[in-house]
């Protein structure tokens, strides 16, 4: 490994729950100048554990695994250790994958086409205190940031102490959208939108989603269409 004089090795852990994958990657990182991978995980529990026991700089983690995906994972260890930046390396590079994972605490997202020269400089971008994302993960997110704002459906007032998310997913719940086509039209997992349901059910009292509908339409947060 050929590093400057006076620069350290970015002690890096990968994640993935794919052991030739895993294994892959660690193999190809080995060559990299600049970087030392000092571990790797088969899930975000393992990365999470990890990252406690070894203080890495990087975590290049997987998004899809079983027991703690990465979002899951990337949230615990910005929150519990900050010192450790996240990059995505992933299959994913939908919106469903990219939004939650920038929100959970990434720093960087790279797709796993990416190239040695391009994770090395996706790991220096993050530890200098910039982004450390993929040409076409930069163009998302300009598409994105370009596109006009929805407006939203939530009156200024919520009901029962609902958030304006929450709010947002009653009225969408009694526009007949179901889970997954809620989340594409928020920009958020599955998971989360579920947490939102889980949530304003528990503070409207409602059971299910029919009571949901009738609930939307008695506050007045959605209209009957005109016959």
């Amino acid at each position: 490994m050929t590093e400057g004089a006076g620069e350290k090795a970015a002690r890096v852990v990968v994640v993935d729950d794919q052991t030739v994958v895993r294994e892959g990657i660690v193999m190809l990182l080995g060559l990299l100048p600049g970087i030392d991978v000092v571990g790797a995980a088969g899930d975000g529990d393992e990365a999470v554990k990890l990252v406690a026991e070894l203080a890495p700089d990087v975590v290049l983690m997987d998004l899809r695994m079983p027991r703690c995906d990465g979002v899951e994972a990337t949230r615990r260890i910005r929150a519990e250790y900050p010192g450790t930046q996240v990059v995505v390396l992933t299959t994913y590079a939908d919106d469903e994958s990219l939004f939650p994972a920038l929100r959970a605490g990434a720093r960087g997202y790279l797709t796993k086409d990416a190239g040695g020269d391009e994770i090395v400089r996706a790991v220096q971008s993050v530890l200098s205190g910039d982004a450390g994302l993929s040409p076409s993960i930069q163009r998302r997110l300009l598409e994105r940031l370009s596109e006009p704002e929805p407006a939203s459906a939530a009156p200024a007032g919520a009901p029962d102490g609902l958030t304006v998310r929450e709010t947002e997913v009653l009225v969408l719940i009694a526009e007949g959208l179901g889970n997954q086509e809620i989340a594409r039209r928020l920009h958020v997992s599955t998971a989360t939108v579920k947490t939102h349901i889980n949530n304003l059910f528990a503070k409207t009292g409602l059971k299910d989603r029919a009571q949901a509908v009738r609930y939307a339409y008695g506050k007045g947060l959605v209209r009957p269409p005109r016959g």
